[in-house]
């Protein structure tokens, strides 16, 4: 067994920092893709420890004018970016694991603990991100119902539509949670229409130029709810809001993932703390998720309606 433990201070010494295993996460690939979710949902910034960014509606980044034309001899007209200041910082996370010497199997053993670690608190930072999402998010008050009959995609873009009229700016990503996107397929494939079925044949990403968006995503992870329970991060849930991949801190951005990059270029830190019998292997990083912006951010929550 490997118990994952609390970690004192102390051990985050520089005799125990690992350059090599810190190396290895720089180069990484997630095999599961928690990561390029988790930038989908809240995109990733780097900043300081200590950061400062401007709370306002979105809509201020895309306002057009029509005399941006200098006159001779006058000047440029002046603009301005208005909104709230927050002070904010990124907070220190991670985890470690304690490793039984007579557990050891392999070369490699100390890199696939490491991966095991980076998983974790990318799964952590995405349950964090869809939780931020979920609490800013408007919904209906009642769960919709995608039965036989039911037009999943009409439901959809009825709420793009209403969160482009709250905001001024339309949604340009959508994220299903697993369940949703199936019941999205049940319901249009139960219904005997070539329409129907070209729609639920769709990928994702045809869904997305179907409704004008930038992209969609299906949340396909779980977590250990309780000792004998795995369950969905999302589940019947479908959100729509806006996010952009970019290094900007007052971009229009709903949720941004501000984070702190280490000495060493990466976005985590290794320390390997070994004893007689035992290896701790720590893996820390820099990071909050912050809603900048909580305008235009809909949800639906999905329900298997009665045949008709």
């Amino acid at each position: 067994m490997t118990p994952i433990t609390a970690a004192n201070e102390n051990r985050f010494t520089a005799g125990n920092y690992s350059e090599a295993l810190t190396a290895f996460t720089v180069g990484w690939q997630d095999p599961d893709n928690i990561a390029k979710i988790l930038d989908f949902i809240a995109p990733p910034i780097p900043v300081g420890r200590r950061f400062e960014f401007k709370r306002s509606d979105n809509a201020q980044a895309f306002f057009s004018e029509n005399d941006d034309v200098r006159a001779v001899g006058s000047e440029f007209k002046r603009v301005s970016y208005t909104g709230e200041s927050v002070n904010e910082k990124t907070l220190n996370k991670g985890l470690t694991i304690r490793v039984d010497h007579d557990e050891v199997a392999g070369d490699d053993w100390q890199e696939r603990y490491v991966q095991m670690l980076l998983q974790r608190l990318l799964r952590n930072e995405l349950r964090r991100a869809v939780s931020a999402l979920d609490t800013i998010s408007e919904s209906p008050s009642d769960d919709i119902e995608w039965g036989d009959s039911a037009n999943p995609d009409a439901d959809i873009r009825k709420m793009l539509m209403e969160a482009a009229n709250a905001s001024g700016v339309r949604p340009n990503r959508l994220l299903f949670g697993e369940s949703a996107w199936d019941l999205r397929m049940t319901c249009l494939e139960s219904q005997n229409s070539a329409v129907a079925f070209k729609a639920g044949a769709m990928a994702q990403s045809e869904l997305a130029a179907k409704f004008l968006l930038e992209g969609c995503e299906v949340l396909t992870s779980r977590y250990q709810a309780s000792a004998t329970q795995k369950s969905q991060i999302a589940g019947l849930s479908v959100y729509a809001f806006f996010a952009q991949n970019a290094i900007s801190k007052d971009e229009p951005s709903n949720l941004k993932r501000f984070y702190t990059p280490m000495e060493e270029g990466g976005a985590f830190r290794v320390y390997c703390d070994e004893h007689a019998k035992y290896t701790d292997i720590t893996v820390e990083h820099y990071s909050s998720i912050v809603a900048t912006s909580e305008l235009g951010v809909r949800k639906i929550t999905v329900k298997e309606g009665v045949s008709a």
